[in-house]
C-alpha cells in the first residue's frame, strides 16, 4: 500500500523497558498468578515537517532505589516495579538514530499515565498535543506521582477536543476508556501502508481478537474505542500495533529498523 499524499516518511519502534503485570491485569478474568513482562514502546516519526514523538516513554530515574521504586511502582496489579535497561534508554535510542530532542517539534500523548510521559520535559522545542479531556483530567489529580511533568509552565500544550489531523499521514482518534481523553494516531506510510499506533486501548492484541477489557475507566467506551480501532483496521488495511504487547514486539521492526 502507498500514499502519496502522506507526510509520514519512517516511523520508528523504541523499546523503552519492560512492567511486570499480572495477566488479569490486561486481560479480565484471566488467573492473577500468570504474569507477564510486557513491553514499554514509544514512537518516533520523521515527517516533512521535523520529528514527532508519539508517547515518550518511563523515565528510570524513579527506579534506582529499590525501596522506592517499589514504593511507587508495586501494587495489586504490578507485582514487581518496571525493568528499564541501559539499552532501553529514550535519550540514548534517539541519540543512535542520530536525533537530538531539540529536533523533536511535536509530541502527542496517547494519556498521562508515567509510562506514557517519562521523558516529557527533555524536548525542549516540542509542541505536546493531548486531548482536551486528558489535559483536565492531568492537571485536576494534583496528587499524582507525575504531576510536576504537567504543571511545568515551559510546556506548549496544543489541546485538541476529539479527532483530529495533525500534518497530513498523522491521525490523531479519540479512544476513551483506558482513560478519559486516551488517544490513538493512524499514520499512513508511503511503502508500509497504514500503522495504528492504540497506546493503551488495549494492552494485548488478545484483547482485540477476543474483544475484552482490561484497565479502564469506562467500559462501555474502552468497549467502543476496541471496535472502533478494529474498524479502521479493516477499512485501511491497516496493522494494529499494540503497546504493551510482549509477542508482537518480538516480531516487530525495533529501532533502529524502522517502517516507512
Amino acid at each position: 500500500m502507498t500514499d502519496a499524499a502522506t507526510e509520514i516518511r519512517k516511523l520508528y519502534i523504541l523499546l523503552a523497558g519492560y512492567e511486570i503485570i499480572r495477566k488479569s491485569g490486561c486481560i479480565r478474568g484471566e488467573q492473577p498468578y500468570v504474569i507477564l513482562a510486557v513491553p514499554i514502546c514509544c514512537y518516533l516519526m520523521e515527517t516533512a515537517r521535523g520529528y514527532v514523538m508519539f508517547d515518550t516513554g518511563l523515565e528510570s530515574a524513579g527506579l534506582a532505589d529499590p525501596v522506592a521504586a517499589a514504593a511507587r511502582y508495586v501494587n495489586a496489579t504490578f507485582p514487581s516495579p518496571p525493568v528499564v535497561l541501559p539499552e532501553h534508554e529514550v535519550l540514548t535510542q534517539l541519540a543512535g538514530l542520530g536525533v537530538d530532542p531539540a529536533d523533536v517539534t511535536e509530541i502527542v500523548l496517547s494519556h498521562a499515565h508515567g509510562d506514557h510521559t517519562g521523558h516529557l520535559r527533555d524536548f525542549p522545542n516540542a509542541r505536546v498535543t493531548i486531548q482536551k479531556l486528558e489535559h483536565a483530567a492531568a492537571m485536576a489529580d494534583t496528587g499524582r506521582m507525575n504531576y510536576a511533568d504537567y504543571a511545568d509552565p515551559a510546556i506548549r500544550w496544543n489541546i485538541v477536543d476529539g479527532d483530529a489531523t495533525l500534518m497530513p499521514g498523522l491521525d490523531l482518534v479519540l479512544t476513551r476508556g483506558h482513560q478519559p481523553g486516551h488517544q490513538s494516531a493512524v499514520v499512513r506510510l508511503p511503502q508500509d501502508g497504514v500503522k495504528i499506533l492504540v497506546g493503551d486501548v488495549v494492552d494485548l492484541l488478545e484483547n482485540f481478537d477476543r474483544e475484552v477489557l482490561g484497565s479502564s475507566m469506562d467500559d462501555p467506551a474502552a468497549l467502543a474505542s476496541i471496535r472502533r480501532l478494529k474498524a479502521i483496521a479493516a477499512e485501511t488495511g491497516g496493522e494494529l500495533v499494540p503497546l504493551h504487547d510482549p509477542g508482537f514486539v518480538q516480531r516487530a521492526r525495533l529501532a533502529p529498523l524502522f517502517y516507512h
